[in-house]
């Protein structure tokens, strides 16, 4: 009899357990409203840089156009966290027949995507760089050497990262 309390006991604590991921949910819900700030931001630049097209040099127009692929790729990098998230560590999405279903998603898993997210991280960092570099005479040398070597850290990551996610892969057949 007491066996038998155990393993109920057991199964109820696994399933409050499994059941816990759906505490995940609200927090991609929020990602959600943040990705719906950064639209509002986006659109809110482009008025402006529209707006003022006429009056500003080429190198602030420069800015504000790097500025929006920025906020581009965090959406992009958002979008990648609240969908492949959901899907790795909530529940499935049931899009396999779904005209628009993004390719990426059909072989996420919590590896592929740690990788995917660092790219995009380095992207994000390249466009803050390259932000750095055309604003240099307004900068200290030591600001842009942080700017570099943080960046470079994130190469680092990205890198042993892809290794360390292909070394855990099974060998894949040709």
């Amino acid at each position: 009899m007491q066996k038998k309390h155990q393993n109920n006991t057991v199964k109820l604590l696994a399933n409050i357990v499994f059941a816990s991921r759906w505490l995940q949910a609200p927090l991609y819900l929020g990602l959600i409203i943040a990705q719906g700030v950064y639209v509002y931001l986006f659109v809110n630049e482009l008025v402006h840089l529209v707006q003022h097209a006429h009056t500003i040099g080429e190198t602030e127009i420069m800015l504000v156009v790097l500025g929006l692929i920025d906020v581009v790729m965090i959406a992009n990098l958002l979008l990648m966290v609240i969908v492949g998230g959901y899907e790795t560590f909530v529940s499935r999405l049931y899009l396999e027949n779904h005209a628009d279903q993004p390719e990426w998603l059909e072989h996420v898993n919590a590896g592929t995507m740690k990788v995917k997210l660092s790219m995009a991280l380095i992207g994000i960092s390249s466009i803050h760089l390259l932000k750095t570099f055309i604003e240099a005479p307004n900068l200290t040398q030591q600001t842009m050497m942080w700017q570099v070597i943080i960046h470079m850290a994130f190469v680092l990551s990205a890198m042993a990262m892809a290794y360390t996610n292909r070394l855990m892969e099974p060998a894949k057949e040709h």
